[in-house]
């Protein structure tokens, strides 16, 4: 069975994956979709949002999680990817085989309201404080994508925001941008044996998703990314994997040969193996190694993400890319 068709029929709920060019995003749809969006507030094209198959919260967002202790997490893959947080109220670990299924979770974290995401499309995971002029938001995700990458909208003011940056781009909340926060990105055995005591996210009761399998089998190794309509990046696999701190980036292929790197500014950027691509085989914790990554700066966690090389250069054309 080719890509495409693996990627349709494991993904119902992640119906993103329609491999075919999606018309481009009008104003009228979008104020149908949206009656509380301020369509006439925007920085972007409209045509450049991307209909992805499904409506608005066709992905559903976790708006209530529930964890369980390490010790009683059972059937988690010791390879398998998760995106954790850490402070004086203990450690929360969020696993990819969820993450893959509703991309966005709500969480507090000793009382920072936080927004814990992950777009597949660009393999790119980024923790946001929820909070802007004093209000409290919550996300959900809009059905579109904007340079294969996913776009939220806040239920209050139902503003779009891109993931990748955290920046509004069409609504009343034009002109902000989300605080991104620090977390890392390690496999389970790494979080497990550093915070015995943790706590780790599980699937929501009313959840049906094949948890622990990716609906994304193969794009790792896909010649193009899915709804991209942009230029390629030069020199560069579009699929490669780099490590981006701000508009600075580092590919993973030139990190695993050289780490540690230590920049002039502080920076120290870490890889280690062993850790499995959540999209590569269809059972994530079979997945290739592709390694862990840490980025600190005098010792604390400094806040990056390990995307595809084409949403990096889609995002940061004049960015500076270590290859």
């Amino acid at each position: 069975m080719r890509l495409a068709h693996r990627l349709i029929v494991g993904a119902v709920a992640a119906a993103l994956l329609v491999p075919v060019a999606a018309s481009g995003e009008s104003a009228r749809s979008l104020q149908k979709e949206f009656p509380k969006l301020d369509v006439a507030r925007s920085v972007v094209d409209l045509r450049e949002l991307q209909l992805g198959g499904v409506p608005r919260d066709g992905i559903p967002a976790i708006l209530a999680p529930d964890y369980l202790p390490v010790r009683e997490l059972t059937g988690l893959g010791d390879d398998e990817p998760v995106i954790f947080l850490s402070g004086s109220c203990g450690a929360f670990a969020f696993p990819y085989r969820i993450l893959i299924w509703h991309e966005i979770v709500h969480h507090d974290q000793c009382g920072l309201p936080v927004a814990v995401t992950y777009c597949p499309l660009c393999n790119t995971s980024m923790v946001f404080d929820r909070r802007v002029d004093g209000a409290v938001l919550s996300f959900g995700t809009s059905g579109r994508v904007r340079h294969s990458d996913l776009v939220m909208y806040d239920h209050q003011t139902e503003t779009l925001w891109q993931q990748f940056t955290g920046e509004a781009i069409v609504g009343s909340q034009v002109g902000k941008a989300l605080t991104v926060v620090p977390a890392r990105i390690e496999s389970w055995r790494h979080f497990r044996e550093e915070f015995p005591d943790g706590r780790v996210l599980v699937p929501p009761s009313w959840g049906r998703s094949a948890y622990g399998r990716t609906p994304y089998e193969g794009y790792d190794s896909a010649p193009a990314p899915f709804l991209y309509q942009g230029r390629m990046p030069r020199g560069i696999d579009p699929m490669a994997r780099v490590v981006r701190v701000g508009a600075r980036a580092w590919s993973l292929v030139w990190l695993r040969k050289n780490s540690p790197v230590e920049t002039s500014d502080g920076l120290r950027v870490e890889w280690r193996e062993g850790q499995n691509s959540a999209l590569d085989r269809a059972v994530i914790a079979r997945g290739k190694d592709i390694g862990n990554v840490r980025v600190t700066r005098g010792g604390a966690d400094v806040a990056y993400s390990v995307d595809f090389a084409f949403a990096y250069r889609a995002f940061y054309p004049e960015g500076e890319l270590v290859k």
